[in-house]
């Protein structure tokens, strides 16, 4: 994932939006401090401060520092409430995504992040995906791909390669979406510390 493009506009809380500019602005908090708290020896406390951020959610938080991806980790299956999906998937993209060293007390200042929160997983058929509006998760034969809906924006793909970069994502041959791969869509609301200053 890169940096979302300047041309796609985000909000940081309308009425079209789930969660409220005050919601939002608590959980991006939430996932600095989860960050910070770590690399100090500290805990964070768990426990939401509402019935909606009590409710269990999958989420994804990603890193960026001086604009360049610093980790990205999340959960599609909710397993906690998303108040402590975004706890655990701050410290995750920090601290555990394989593809980067881990974050250090010196980057803290200029890290910036963004969350994307999820929808349900339902079934969809590949004609139904819409880009930008739907993330993709496939599976077949025990592979499983995810992408994000902002990733085929920020690429630039239309539906057929959004499709296939999800299969390539999973290890899968480009065209399992057509020959018996499970297809699952899901919405995410995707804000960041640069929409909610």
């Amino acid at each position: 994932m890169s940096p979302q493009p300047e041309n796609v506009p985000l909000s940081c809380g309308s009425e079209l939006n789930e969660f409220s500019r005050e919601e939002r602005t608590l959980l991006l908090k939430l996932a600095h401090d989860a960050i910070e708290s770590a690399l100090q020896g500290r805990e964070v406390p768990l426990i939401p401060p509402s019935l909606h951020l009590a409710e269990p959610r999958g989420a994804f938080t990603t890193l960026y520092h001086r604009g360049a991806l610093r980790g990205c980790v999340g959960y599609v299956v909710p397993s906690a409430s998303v108040y402590q999906t975004v706890a655990e998937t701050a410290r995750g993209a920090a601290f555990e995504d394989s593809r980067f060293w881990p974050v250090t007390q010196e980057e803290v200042p200029a890290l910036e992040i963004s969350l994307s929160i999820l929808s349900q997983l339902r079934p969809i058929r590949s004609e139904d995906v819409e880009i930008g509006r739907h993330g993709l998760l496939i599976s077949m034969a025990g592979h499983r791909g995810l992408l994000l809906p902002q990733v085929p924006l920020e690429h630039g793909w239309d539906r057929i390669t959004f499709l296939e970069q999800t299969c390539k994502k999973a290890g899968l041959p480009l065209d399992a979406w057509q020959t018996g791969a499970k297809l699952e869509a899901f919405t995410a609301e995707v804000f960041g510390d640069r929409d909610c200053q």
